[in-house]
């Protein structure tokens, strides 16, 4: 039978056959060495696991804004793309000149294009403006953190 942990139920290693069992031993000896002070102060912990938890669901919720945000002005650029299209046809449809039809194919597809191209870096702002905006909250909470940690750390005077 294999050595190292097995199921207590079959006796069956957890690991297959022929594959080499870590050495559990070595890490619960690593770990029975360290010697982690207990927390000095409980309440100065909860408190700042609170603040952590608060600043996890603030920057969730600017994420969801963000989101609903974007997702708002696209279906808004959606329905604008939709009523040019429908003039756009109306236009196309007269019966004119090959020429001036073709002319004016060429400015309205340039008209198309600068419209998507500039509705994409809206859409594109809008996204990075919400990530910023979380992404500093959790930084801004991240060093506030740190100082904490450390602050528990030292021994008091």
């Amino acid at each position: 039978m294999a050595s190292g942990p097995q199921n207590k139920t079959t006796g069956a290693s957890f690991f297959p056959a022929g594959f080499p069992t870590p050495n559990f031993g070595d890490f619960t000896k690593f770990f029975a060495d360290m010697k982690i002070p207990a927390l000095p102060d409980m309440e100065a912990f909860v408190s700042a696991n609170r603040r952590n938890i608060e600043a996890f669901t603030a920057a969730n919720r600017i994420a969801l804004e963000g989101a609903q945000a974007v997702s708002r002005r696209h279906m808004e650029i959606v329905q604008q793309s939709m009523a040019e299209m429908t003039e756009a046809v109306k236009v196309l449809a007269t019966p004119d000149a090959p020429q001036a039809k073709a002319a004016r194919q060429a400015d309205l597809l340039k008209k198309i294009y600068e419209h998507a191209v500039s509705n994409i870096k809206e859409l594109g702002d809008l996204i990075q403006k919400s990530n910023a905006e979380a992404i500093g909250l959790l930084n801004t909470r991240f060093t506030e953190a740190l100082d904490e940690v450390k602050a528990l750390a030292e021994p008091k005077k």
